[in-house]
């Protein structure tokens, strides 16, 4: 085991609990702390190209006159039948957007039976992108809470380890039709020194809880979705070995052992980033792989469901998303019967070379990319002159300046959070529509992880319809019948009366 020294820290999303906040800010600090790292990535790794037009460097973005995060190629810039800038005066203030819950329930979901193969991919989601369809819409957030539930798993748990069991890790699964069926481990191939480990037993434990597996378990929802849908979900970056992984961006044989040196680069073989191989197939002290997990896991299922038509979706956010297409690659490559194996990645970075990318479609693997155009994370590793990396799959691109109700300037760490990804998809339309009127997502969470990134007219609404974030990380709402919602501490909005 190679021992390194401690990088900085990072997180990505939210929600830790607070009898786990002092523990969690060992292992997961803040998504500025994050978004600093990727700055000292770019300034030691060159810039990040976009169509062929170089990076500007990523700063904090605090006036509202500042320079965009990235130089868009002109297709992105605010022109006639181009992306629909939010403009302040565009506003809604309806005490829905402020509710957990909106007051008529979610949105509703209609009969997809006849659909599901589509939606899932089955054509490359032709004609369902631009504009956006409804259903896949409600696909698309559904699968992204999925991820938040494993974001807020790990923050509650940050020292769970395999062999507690199923039952003994908690995940907050907002959907009831689904039921978890096995926690999900990585393990990182490096460690700390021994002395710095016996100083930060939690920072330094190289096996970290990273997602699980869940089956939906409803026959009702099984009727109306058509199948029987196995769901693997899996967060992003959250402690400093998988920091250490991410630095890693070698690129190795996508279907050999990898050992510390990254080999030459060919195009001909497909050969995929060394941090996250290492992470999808690296075992623990007494613990299987990611890998091994994930296969035995769903075998497990397909052979439970024998007959009955399944569905294997794999989600991830980040570091989650790139873990996402190994997986689906290895998958999708295991032949037998062939179960439809479709990914939906919010924020992912690339994975591996054009042949990598190639055999994943071969494989018959469906890959949905949800990116922001302004995020700078689906940008590495770099791919100076388009050589070396590819993206995979097909690409949903939204625009964080479209959203009525965020900043134009806003920052790094908001175009890369999982909320603001998944309240971009609940109101896209269509590159060329506006923001959806009647998006029914709530901004509380919003408001909760990137406060100073929001609109001061809704924060100041929030005040007066008192809603309080306050610096326990909670949100609560006198005589909401709903109660409180957990935040992270670092909740950087207090709306006190």
């Amino acid at each position: 085991m190679t021992s390194i020294a401690a990088p900085p820290t990072s997180l990505h999303r939210p929600a830790v609990s607070a009898t786990h906040a002092s523990r969690a800010s060992v292992a997961a600090p803040s998504n500025r702390v994050h978004l600093g790292n990727l700055e000292h990535l770019f300034r030691n790794r060159g810039a990040v190209e976009s169509s062929g037009t170089a990076a500007a460097p990523v700063q904090p973005a605090r006036r509202r006159q500042q320079a965009p995060l990235l130089r868009l190629p002109s297709f992105f810039k605010r022109a006639k039948g181009d992306f629909a800038v939010a403009k302040e005066e565009q506003v809604d203030l309806s005490p829905r957007l402020f509710q957990p819950v909106p007051p008529d329930g979610p949105s509703p979901r209609g009969d997809i039976a006849a659909a599901w193969r589509r939606l899932h991919g089955e054509d490359g989601w032709r004609g369902l992108l631009d504009p956006l369809h409804p259903d896949l819409r409600r696909e698309i957030v559904r699968y992204g809470e999925f991820v938040d539930a494993a974001y807020g798993a790990f923050l509650s748990q940050p020292d769970a380890v395999p062999g507690d069991g199923t039952g003994a890790v908690h995940v907050p699964l907002q959907d009831a039709a689904y039921r978890v069926t096995a926690p999900l481990f990585a393990t990182s191939s490096v460690g700390f020194p021994a002395w710095l480990a016996l100083a930060a037993p939690c920072a330094a434990q190289r096996t970290s809880l990273v997602g699980y597996v869940a089956v939906c378990d409803s026959p009702a929802e099984v009727r109306r979705m058509g199948r029987r849908d196995i769901v693997i979900a899996l967060r992003g970056t959250c402690t400093v070995l998988e920091w250490a992984e991410n630095f890693r961006a070698g690129l190795v044989p996508a279907t050999e052992a990898v050992d510390a040196a990254a080999s030459p680069v060919s195009a001909s073989d497909p050969k995929v980033e060394c941090g996250f191989r290492n992470l999808y197939k690296t075992a623990g002290d007494g613990s299987p792989s990611l890998s091994e997990m994930v296969v035995t896991e769903v075998r497990r299922l397909l052979k439970k469901y024998e007959g009955e038509e399944v569905s294997i979706t794999v989600t991830g956010h980040s570091l989650g998303a790139a873990l996402a297409v190994l997986i689906a690659d290895e998958l999708a490559g295991h032949g037998g019967a062939p179960t439809p194996v479709a990914v939906f990645s919010f924020g992912g970075p690339r994975v591996g070379n054009h042949a990598f990318a190639e055999r994943v479609e071969a494989r018959g693997a469906r890959v949905l990319r949800v990116v922001n155009a302004h995020d700078v994370v689906p940008q590495l590793p770099p791919r100076p002159g388009g050589r070396w990396y590819a993206d995979v799959g097909r690409e949903l691109r939204l625009d964080s300046r479209a959203s009525p109700y965020l900043r134009p300037d806003a920052d790094a760490a908001c175009c890369h959070d999982l909320e603001a990804y998944i309240h971009l998809v609940d109101g896209f339309l269509s590159s060329h529509c506006p923001f959806r009127a009647n998006a029914k997502r709530s901004i509380l969470r919003l408001l909760k992880n990137q406060g100073g990134n929001v609109k001061q007219l809704y924060i100041s609404k929030a005040m007066d319809m008192r809603v309080r974030l306050d610096a326990g990380g909670s949100v609560d709402m006198p005589g909401s019948p709903l109660g409180r919602l957990g935040a992270p501490p670092s909740t950087v909005l207090e709306c006190v009366h």
